[in-house]
């Protein structure tokens, strides 16, 4: 803004002086000249190093920092291949020995998953039955020893507690209802195939398995993705990455005890202790 004054009010304020030539000739001299560029060059090089710090960084920070898996099902229906890569992590191999009634060694394989960030894994019951030792082998390929710390034989579902967790805790996404023709995904190590998938639909609900030695186990989700001997225990899972179930029995008319369509599993919701007849409805979590 301009303020006017009136004439003879204030004097004006003197001219700056201007430096005179012999001032300027001693500034301006080559020694001068040379530090003044030495200095200039040392304040580009310490702008250039702020920036390259500045913009890698960050990206070491993020390399070296430890994952925290927070697991959650997917809002929009995934693909075979994405469900199989989401559950892989929480995915472990069970295998046991013991012996049997005439005291000969015997070994089986079967089927977990994460079901906790404890690192607690569920399976089949009938899996670690009778077991003298439980080895776990995790997806990452480490193995730790492991100990039943519950079970209900009357749904066939038990929970194991490793000795050792992995590097990477991932545990599976549970819960979940299905319906009769939705998408299911079986994970497990099939007669020793490990890290094997297969898909199909929910064939029915509400089923009934008839055990010779045991009570049967009712409300268990009938489906027909393939799964033989060595699936026991492994996960159940619908199209958003949700164990929906787990995989506690397949039927065959014949001895074989192989495949031929149709597999049960126990719904979620009563493996974690909700209503044993829950039909496939979501568990009360």
């Amino acid at each position: 803004m301009t303020v006017l004054r009136p004439d003879g009010s204030e004097p004006p304020e003197p001219s700056p002086r201007e430096p005179s030539p012999s001032a300027m000739a001693r500034w301006n001299t080559p020694d001068r000249r040379r530090k003044a560029l030495i200095a200039l060059v040392a304040v580009w090089a310490v702008v250039i190093t702020v920036v390259a710090f500045t913009r890698g960084g960050g990206q070491s920070s993020a390399r070296t920092a430890t994952p925290r898996p927070a697991p959650s099902g997917s809002r929009t229906p995934l693909t075979v291949p994405e469900i199989y890569q989401t559950l892989l992590p929480s995915v472990v191999l069970i295998q046991t020995t013991g012996h049997d009634a005439k005291k000969a060694l015997e070994s089986a394989t079967g089927t977990g998953v994460i079901a906790n960030a404890d690192g607690s894994v569920m399976t089949a019951d009938h899996v670690v039955d009778g077991a003298e030792t439980i080895k776990l082998t995790y997806a990452d390929g480490t193995s730790t020893t492991a100990q039943v710390t519950s079970r209900n034989a009357k749904l066939d579902i038990a929970t194991l507690t490793p000795a050792k967790l992995p590097e990477t805790l991932v545990p599976a996404v549970l819960g979940g209802g299905v319906r009769v023709g939705d998408t299911v995904v079986a994970i497990g190590n099939p007669l020793g195939l490990v890290d094997s998938t297969s898909s199909g639909v929910v064939s029915g609900l509400n089923r009934k398995l008839t055990r010779a030695e045991q009570d049967d186990i009712s409300g268990l989700i009938q489906f027909d993705a393939a799964v033989n001997p060595g699936n026991s225990g492994g996960p159940l899972v619908n199209d958003r990455g949700q164990v929906v179930g787990i995989v506690v029995a397949l039927a065959n008319p014949t001895a074989a005890g192989t495949f031929i369509g149709i597999g049960f599993a126990v719904p979620i919701g009563a493996a974690l202790g909700g209503d044993e007849d829950g039909g496939g409805r979501a568990p009360p979590l």
